[in-house]
């Protein structure tokens, strides 16, 4: 085959390669795909899952601006939760269960219906460069492509290494080759790279398992889409599968102990490190000997598949000692394993490697996203594989990157965590990460991104015409809410001021007389984005006051070629942090780790006032 000219080849079809070829495509790049097999497009090898607190600001993010993620979970989901509904507005996140196979099978045809998408099914083998800057991927089958840019969106896959109790197979994950090739070229371009692992549970048969020993965990009921563009048809009346709930006990536990010398975890044939909010079963009893039960969830991995999902039980003990374990579970006693529980090892790279666009500091045109940047979890893939691919598709229009601040979404929260922070572990997000989260709610997704989404050439002419009327619609609702007066609890008040009680429910205040104005498709948007801008209509004014303070400073460039060598009253290990992140702007240097206030101090005043120094 000879050399074919692409604007942007992206490397892997996982949910950051998806949302990257997406994205690019979109703009008007064109595109090539490179994955091995179209069966494993949008895979789900572990928790067949998308949302969950935090995850579903993702989500809903990544929707905002144009994505797929949040379409291709509500057409293919069998099971819808908002999550801590009991609390604010702030912290509502929406959960799903998918059918795996046709959630995959959604996103390889949306895919497949852009016209500026080639699939290349092959193994990539080496990153072309010229000058230090991208020409083109060269595969392990001989031949070539050219393109200006390239995105590596490779998962587990570089250098995998599967462990099952002693038993050790190179593979990304089960019954998928390693890739070893393309690691080797990584390597040699001299990244700072190192090794994590992460695991899954095993699945079991269906019919063998006695569900009338566990209570029913059920969907929610009207379904809250991921999209703000699902019309209601699709979700209304859509029949959801019971998940259901179990606990481990002291009999499982102990099989753990007993054999815990025969866990790669513990015996030392893991080197890799895994993720500290996601421990594997044996994590579980080893750190944790006072608990003497942990939570499992058996979710279904599709409508009509056999296959039961065991949330909460990773784990990489031998096959035996496993299926004694599995089936010490009352309501387990003659469970089959279809699939035993492994941990895989992989290469990564240290993503402080990288600029906010995701490209590589010294390779421009090389983009990298999801866990071979060290994160944990489809919806943080998704997050990086779409703005990687936004910025790889602008980089081969000559056109400036583009980035999302920490107080715009939680995407950039993400990624200012990744390049200025690095990773010890898998970067798992939550939403304690956030510090403007009163800010950053699932509701106003559409307020605070679309916009974005439009300038930069994914959110297309009917989509935009919907959110403009849905703005129209919440400035008369907002006019409603301070010029209409209610009697709420024997007191006459503005329904503003109604809402801005946190004893009185919106249901209280709408049938008290308050009409708000909304949109079938948009209820459940219009109704929370009233009901949170007026009850933290406090907390709001005092945090853009603050923010409108913090960012005239943290805004202030870094010039690229500022040295931190030799700048009096910083220390040796400040310097070497500040360094080998070279922070583009004051506030990202206060995130730095072990960056003082005193030594952020000096470096401000130094880049303020360099004539005096």
């Amino acid at each position: 085959m000879s050399a074919t000219d692409f604007d942007v080849v992206v490397i892997g079809a996982g949910h950051a390669g998806c949302e990257a070829a997406w994205a690019a495509a979109r703009m008007g790049a064109r595109v090539g795909l490179c994955t091995l097999s179209p069966e494993t497009v949008a895979l789900m090898p572990c928790n067949p899952a998308i949302g969950g607190t935090a995850k579903g600001h993702l989500v809903r993010e990544i929707d905002a601006l144009g994505g797929l993620m949040g379409l291709a979970i509500d057409a293919t989901g069998i099971q819808f939760k908002l999550l801590n509904r009991s609390r604010g507005p702030a912290v509502w996140s929406p959960r799903a269960q998918a059918d795996k196979r046709r959630y995959g099978s959604w996103v390889r045809d949306a895919l497949c219906a852009q016209p500026n998408i080639t699939w290349l099914f092959r193994r990539a083998g080496a990153v072309l460069m010229s000058g230090g800057t991208v020409t083109g991927l060269a595969f392990e089958e001989g031949d070539r492509v050219s393109c200006r840019s390239l995105v590596v969106t490779t998962g587990t896959f570089l250098n995998g290494l599967v462990h099952i109790g002693d038993e050790q197979h190179p593979a990304g994950r089960a019954g998928e080759p390693p890739t070893r090739a393309l690691a080797d070229s990584l390597h040699a371009l001299g990244l700072a790279m190192g090794r994590l692992k992460t695991g899954t549970p095993p699945r079991l048969s269906r019919a063998t398992i006695d569900f009338s020993k566990f209570p029913e965990e059920l969907g929610d009921v009207p379904i809250v889409p991921f999209s703000f563009t699902t019309p209601r048809d699709v979700l209304d009346g859509r029949d959801q599968i019971a998940c259901h709930l179990l606990h481990t006990t002291e009999a499982t536990h102990e099989l753990v102990r007993q054999s815990i010398d025969r866990s790669p975890l513990y015996n030392g044939q893991i080197q890799g490190i895994g993720p500290r909010y996601c421990p594997s079963f044996e994590d579980k009893v080893m750190r944790f000997p006072d608990k003497s039960r942990h939570q499992i969830f058996l979710e279904p991995e599709g409508l009509d598949v056999d296959e039961i999902y065991v949330n909460g039980m990773s784990m990489c003990l031998p096959r035996a000692i496993q299926e004694s374990i599995v089936r010490a579970l009352p309501g387990l006693e003659t469970a089959r394993v279809l699939r035993h529980a492994y941990a895989v090892e992989y290469d990564f790279v240290q993503p402080t490697s990288l600029l906010s666009s995701l490209a590589a500091k010294d390779y421009p045109g090389l983009y990298f996203a999801g866990q071979i940047n060290g994160t944990s979890g489809y919806e943080e893939a998704a997050a990086q594989g779409l703005m990687a691919g936004i910025n790889a598709a602008r980089s081969a229009r000559d056109l400036p990157a583009v980035s999302i601040r920490r107080d715009q979404g939680y995407i950039g929260i993400l990624i200012d965590d990744l390049i200025t922070q690095g990773c010890l572990e898998p970067y798992r997000m939550f939403t304690s990460r956030a510090e403007h989260r009163l800010v950053l709610r699932i509701d106003n997704a559409d307020l605070r991104l679309t916009p974005l989404g439009r300038e930069i050439g994914l959110v297309d002419d009917e989509r935009w015409r919907v959110f403009e009327s849905r703005e129209k619609r919440l400035e008369r609702n907002r006019a409603h809410a301070a010029g209409t007066r209610v009697k709420v609890r024997g007191a006459t008040t503005t329904v503003a001021q109604a809402i801005a009680r946190p004893d009185v429910p919106m249901a209280e205040i709408v049938e008290a007389g308050a009409s708000f104005e909304t949109d079938a498709q948009f209820a459940s948007f219009d109704l929370a984005t009233v009901e949170a801008e007026f009850r933290y209509a406090g907390y709001l004014k005092r945090h853009d006051a603050e923010l409108a303070r913090v960012r005239s400073q943290s805004d202030r460039a870094i010039p690229p070629a500022f040295s931190y060598e030799g700048v009096p009253g910083l220390s040796r290990e400040v310097v070497e942090r500040l360094e080998q992140v070279r922070p583009t702007t004051i506030g990202q240097a206060g995130r730095v780790p072990g960056v003082t206030p005193a030594a952020l101090a000096i470096v401000a005043l130094r880049v303020a006032r360099p004539s005096k120094y």
